[in-house]
């Protein structure tokens, strides 16, 4: 092995190794593999199931190369059978050195006596290799043809260069092993998304699309930051991290009681309870007419006053803000009271539904609006237990700060702009934009783009949210590409 030989393999490991693209993975070990052998022409073939699978063909001197996207190769796999020499190498896990394979009578070369007649090509020697990794676990062979020497001429590979061979061999295997682990991560984790989002699609759809829409903003506005050339943009690992902690943001959700989740309106249950009692009162008032302790004039009068309180009620039970006259109107409601069949006094509205009535805007109660925020805390709780390799290991940190704002008003930790990365104040926005426009919000009717994009315009100015982030966001019209 010269010094060249060995400065050629130390730098095509150090390819192999970079390499993270699959395809161009494949392409470089045939390559490197047939340039320190000095030969013409090689074929990569990977181990499936059914057989060895054709995966590159590469014929130098008739400007062959096939496999890939751009050039799939159709012909059938090689069967596990020992007469054919590339499942021959794979089973005994030993190189072949062929001097001619015309005169070896050892296995079947059908195929290449096939090849050569349709193409005028000359197959004459052979190096087959198995591929096997550091674990000794076989994935395909690698067949080298036709070694050349300094003037072209096809010449049988030297002996020297099968330790060589077998060492390219090995750093293929273990490369393509290395990202095939890879992709069962990845492929793992796509699994776990894909098994949190559907438990919180079971429990509560509307949260389910809520995540998927925000998926789909963001790649949306991915893509469009890459078309822009923008600083800002991702790479790949990136990006897979960031639409990770998109799809995960709200798996805490999944310990939030539905009654506060999905709660409709201030009241919830509770205005049935107000209706009959407002219906009892009515049938009070109708027997104390009867019995002459109240006027026609009085009867009316009170059967109008409930009228307008029920009426009230309903309005500021969905209300989308109480106003101070609102409340005003609510404690006036409250204040009243009613004797019931037994002499006692009740009150028309009990403190509790007085309370629910009063809350300015939304439909939780603040006991129910610190469960309900309890999900950031949970959501990073949940994912700190998740063991993510290095390149996501920004998960948990991005996934559980979406309701953090650059104000320090935001929470759970109150985070000021200088602690909140620009991922996560460009997830926020997504939360915040998508939280306006939903359209199956139980709670709310959905807001137009316009006027979402107004309010988050004031979280700007207010300071809550980053201003050149949701100008990016509002030049992308990424909810519209994502359609």
């Amino acid at each position: 092995m010269t010094p060249e030989q060995i400065r050629q393999f130390l730098r095509m490991c150090l390819s192999l190794s970079a390499e993270r693209d699959r395809e161009t993975l494949l392409s470089q070990i045939l390559d490197t593999a047939m340039d320190l052998a000095d030969c013409d022409a090689g074929t990569l073939y990977l181990l499936e199931d059914d057989g060895l699978h054709f995966c590159r063909m590469v014929t130098r001197s008739m400007g062959v190369r096939q496999g890939g996207h751009a050039d799939p190769i159709t012909l059938p796999p090689v069967p596990m059978d020992p007469s054919y020499v590339c499942s021959w190498v794979v089973l005994h896990k030993e190189p072949i050195n062929i001097s001619d394979v015309r005169s070896d009578t050892r296995f079947n070369f059908s195929g290449s006596a096939r090849y050569d007649e349709m193409t005028g090509y000359r197959t004459k020697t052979m190096l087959v290799l198995p591929l096997a990794d550091d674990r000794g676990q076989l994935i395909g062979a690698m067949q080298l043809i036709n070694a050349l020497d300094g003037e072209g001429n096809t010449i049988s590979f030297d002996s020297s260069i099968e330790l060589l061979a077998m060492a390219i061999a090995s750093q293929a295997a273990i490369s393509l092993t290395n990202m095939r682990y890879a992709e069962q991560i990845t492929a793992l984790l796509d699994s776990l998304v894909g098994a949190l989002s559907t438990a919180i699609d079971e429990r509560t759809p509307y949260n389910a699309n809520h995540t998927r829409n925000m998926v789909k903003y963001a790649s949306a506005f991915l893509d469009w930051l890459d078309r822009q050339g923008s600083e800002y943009r991702f790479d790949s690992d990136k990006r897979r991290t960031f639409l990770l902690s998109v799809w995960l943001h709200d798996v805490g959700k999944l310990v939030v009681p539905l009654e506060v989740m999905d709660k409709e309106s201030r009241l919830g249950p509770a205005l049935e309870d107000i209706r009959q009692r407002f219906r009892t009162m009515a049938l009070l008032d109708r027997i104390a007419l009867l019995e002459g302790k109240l006027t026609e004039a009085e009867a009316e009068a009170l059967a109008e006053a409930r009228k307008e309180g029920m009426a009230l009620v309903e309005r500021l039970n969905k209300a989308g803000f109480v106003t101070d006259e609102d409340l005003a109107q609510a404690d006036a409601l409250a204040a009243r009271s009613f004797t019931d069949e037994e002499g006692n006094t009740r009150p028309w509205l009990t403190d509790e539904e007085h309370r629910d009535l009063s809350i300015r805007k939304g439909t939780l109660t603040p006991e129910e609006r610190r469960i309900m925020e309890s999900h950031v805390t949970v959501t990073g709780r949940i994912l700190e237990h998740v063991s993510f390799p290095k390149t996501y290991a920004q998960v948990p940190q991005w996934a559980g700060g979406h309701h953090e704002y650059l104000n320090g008003k935001g929470y759970p930790r109150r985070l000021t702009a200088e602690d909140i990365p620009w991922e996560v104040r460009l997830l926020t926005i997504l939360d915040v934009f998508d939280a306006l426009t939903a359209r199956d919000r139980p709670y709310k009717a959905p807001m137009p783009v316009e006027k979402a994009l107004a309010i988050l315009r004031s979280m700007v100015e207010e300071g809550s949210l980053d201003g050149s982030i949701l100008a990016l966001f509002e030049a992308s019209r990424a909810w519209e590409e994502s359609i």
